[in-house]
């Protein structure tokens, strides 16, 4: 798709790939980091990967699989980081979130990341476990027990009301 001939279909399909994923992205690097502007800065990172790249896919959940992958190998990175355990960060207001989406994220922020990571995932993008298992570097059945804890977990927290 980037192999274009001009450097404006380049750019073109750059913006494309950026406005089509960029809510995803971002929600997951909050998801992993729990800052936004973090967030912002690894989605923006994650972006610049991309281009640099120049990936070529013949499938969209390919592509969507691979930024998903560098997505979270920058969160990894940015939590591994001398500059983050310098910095302490400061709440989040989730205030540009519809209020019952910004509820069951402040919980799922609350789960210890190995849970909250495949959560999101499963519930916010849509990816299977064989697939979060991909993007995460783990097995299937570590996912899956992941899953069904943090499931457990949110159901204790948010109450009986919990709809999977």
């Amino acid at each position: 798709m980037l192999h274009m001939k001009s450097p404006a279909d380049q750019s073109e399909a750059i913006s494309i790939i950026v406005h089509t994923y960029s809510t995803s992205v971002l929600r997951f690097a909050y998801s992993y980091v729990k800052n936004r502007s973090d967030a912002e800065d690894i989605a923006q990172d994650v972006f610049i990967t991309y281009m640099q790249k120049a990936p070529l896919f013949d499938h969209e959940m390919k592509r969507k699989a691979w930024i998903m992958s560098v997505t979270c190998n920058k969160c990894k990175d940015y939590l591994k980081s001398s500059w983050k355990k310098r910095v302490t960060s400061m709440p989040e207001n989730l205030g540009y979130l519809p209020k019952e989406e910004s509820t069951l994220i402040s919980y799922v922020c609350e789960l210890d990341e190995k849970y909250r990571i495949p959560i999101h995932l499963y519930y916010f993008e849509g990816y299977s476990v064989e697939e979060i298992a991909s993007i995460t570097g783990n097995k299937s059945a570590t996912v899956a027990t992941w899953l069904s804890r943090g499931r457990a977990l949110l159901k204790t927290m948010i109450g009986d009301d919990f709809c999977e």
